[in-house]
């Protein structure tokens, strides 16, 4: 009895074994896909939904992958991502699909943490480069090679206090005023109201050379960074009239608070902030003492109303297992019109793709959280995207740019001869460069 006993177990254990080697052998096996990315809203303003949009589009990719599952670690906020991405990277475990913040985008393009998506993009007809606004899927370029996508954009806009300006007696700019417009005004606002020997009212705060030299189709240096044209005409045009800005007060800068305050005309202000702050709730919160809106930046006269614009990127880790799978599920997130939607619904930035920041669902979003009847309309958006520049990709860029920040402040300020003060500033970021 105990023989027959021990043979039905042995049977029943083999049978189990050879039923678990079928099954482990033919049952479809499950794939991990591991995402990395921040909480919160990358440009620094109040954003619940953070995950809603990712988590939308990963039910979606799951939905037509089956067999895939994709992972993320949530909490990780803007100030710590950076470190958190990169001890990953160090650990060998860098995600297949990740956010790239712009600060970081030269360093892990140019030591190869991101996989270059030249053959992915070449050998897929169904991605059109082309339904990108430009300067956004330039933002994602490294040495001639694409290295990340853009997933959400931010430009530059310029903030008008309206009230202060109707206080004056002057009328809201048009959006293509030009720098003899902005000048103009600021000129007729800047003044001591109190007698105390500074300026309490103010023409602008926050307005750089950099701004200057956009909005003046300066370039101020190549895609490589192997050439400096911060001597340009066009630069040194832009640095003069900063200067020419700063004296009308004095030299003497606006404060914060007085921006807030509402004693400040003009200030360059990002889209995101625009969204967040012209909506209720956030309307009553912020800026409530006086009546604003945003314009297109002022155009030099050897340039347009143009706007640097910021971009969230997202690449593939170098050393991803699942190329197809992270290029497909890279692609439902930067160039899938659904996902892009949602952009504007739950997000405070711009549609990376042409046909959703141009659609009438968008115009009726930004209609919808609009009190005052003066959104800012699909139309305007578009040519601002459109006409927006990309700051240069290459490793030292960020080095260099706060010499010349530093160099060009200072000659603004303190005076002295601009054509020669650019001329030695290009010398030493061209030396700097070849370190």
């Amino acid at each position: 009895m105990k023989h027959k006993r021990r043979l039905i177990a042995a049977v029943i254990a083999a049978a189990l074994a050879v039923g678990g080697f079928f099954i482990w052998t033919f049952w479809p096996k499950q794939t991990v896909l591991t995402f990395g990315m921040m909480a919160g809203s990358y440009w620094d303003v109040p954003n619940g939904n953070c995950y809603r949009i990712i988590d939308q589009t990963i039910q979606r990719f799951e939905k037509s992958h089956p067999g895939v599952v994709v992972k993320y670690t949530s909490g990780i906020l803007k100030r710590d991502y950076s470190e958190w991405l990169s001890e990953q990277m160090l650990l060998g475990q860098a995600p297949d699909v990740f956010m790239v913040q712009p600060d970081d985008f030269n360093t892990f393009s140019s030591i190869g943490a991101l996989k270059s998506l030249n053959d992915l993009i070449a050998g897929d007809s169904s991605f059109k480069p082309g339904s990108f606004y430009k300067a956004s899927y330039d933002a994602g370029q490294y040495q001639g090679s694409q290295y990340a996508l853009p997933y959400e954009s931010v430009p530059v806009m310029m903030f008008v206090n309206k009230t202060l300006l109707q206080q004056a007696g002057i009328s809201m700019p048009s959006n293509n005023w030009t720098w003899d417009d902005f000048y103009s005004i600021c000129k007729q606002v800047t003044c001591d109201t109190n007698g105390d020997g500074r300026p309490d009212l103010f023409g602008y705060y926050d307005y750089t050379w950099q701004e200057a030299a956009y909005s003046n189709g300066a370039s101020l240096f190549n895609a490589n960074g192997t050439a400096c044209y911060i001597n340009n005409a066009k630069v040194v045009s832009a640095v003069q009239f900063v200067k020419n800005l700063a004296a009308l007060s004095g030299n003497t800068e606006p404060t914060s608070r007085e921006f807030d305050l509402g004693q400040v005309a003009f200030r360059p202000f990002l889209f995101s902030d625009y969204r967040t702050y012209k909506p209720y709730p956030w309307s009553i919160k912020k800026y409530t003492g006086f009546d604003w809106n945003c314009i297109k930046m002022p155009a030099g006269p050897s340039g347009g109303n143009v706007s640097e614009l910021n971009t969230l990127l997202m690449g593939i880790s170098s050393k991803t297992q699942h190329s197809r799978l992270a290029w497909e599920f890279l692609k439902m997130l930067t160039a899938d019109p659904v996902t892009q939607q949602q952009i504007f619904q739950y997000s405070p930035g711009v549609s990376v793709l042409k046909q959703v920041t141009e659609s009438a669902q968008t115009q009726a979003l930004l209609s919808q959280s609009d009190l005052d009847g003066q959104a800012i309309d699909t139309t305007t958006l578009d040519e601002i995207m459109k006409s927006a520049v990309t700051a240069p990709k290459f490793r030292k860029y960020s080095s260099v740019i706060q010499m010349a920040d530093s160099r060009i402040d200072t000659l603004i300020s303190n005076g002295g001869d601009i054509e020669p003060a650019l001329a030695t500033l290009r010398l030493d970021i061209l030396n700097y460069m070849e370190q």
